[in-house]
């Protein structure tokens, strides 16, 4: 860096999060998931591993899923985001939240909120996707408790797929 160079340590964004517009000062090394939960109070998605290994902190940024703990808040200005918050209306389950509920593929929790939005995002590509297509939709998110089956099965019934119990 050349002397004389300010060095930008914050930076006023708007972000949009489940149709509402944000503006906020942030650090420019502030995390996107930090911004999400401890500024906005969006609190559904997880930090689980800071890392971006295990998905709970998935989220939806301009169409595109990401793990929000390895992107910088401040590349988000300007982006529409979404979080497991804004998947319900009018305080209705989507049909995916009521699948996992239904099928059991909620389990302890922590998960959820990635497996939610990565279901989600792979239902808007596949309407109708294949279990090569669930599988690797899903692989990118850590479940600790059992097993992927129950959120493999609720992904398939969310999509109108007949699932066997």
């Amino acid at each position: 860096m050349e002397a004389g160079t300010p060095v930008v340590t914050s930076q006023m964004i708007s972000v949009e999060v489940n149709g509402t517009t944000y503006e906020r000062e942030v650090e420019a090394r502030r995390l996107l998931i930090h911004l999400l939960r401890d500024d906005l109070d969006l609190t559904g998605s997880h930090v689980g591993c800071d890392t971006g290994n295990c998905g709970a902190c998935s989220a939806i940024v301009d169409g595109t899923l990401v793990k929000s703990c390895m992107l910088l808040a401040v590349q988000a200005d300007g982006c529409s985001i979404e979080t497991v918050e804004g998947l319900a209306q009018d305080e209705q389950l989507s049909s995916l939240q009521q699948a996992f509920s239904d099928h059991h593929g909620l389990q302890c929790g922590y998960c959820t909120p990635g497996m939610l939005m990565s279901a989600t995002a792979l239902l808007r590509e596949s309407p109708s996707p294949s279990d090569e297509e669930i599988a690797r939709a899903i692989q990118g998110n850590i479940c600790r408790c059992t097993g992927y089956w129950n959120i493999f099965t609720a992904i398939k019934a969310a999509s109108g797929q007949e699932v066997g119990e």
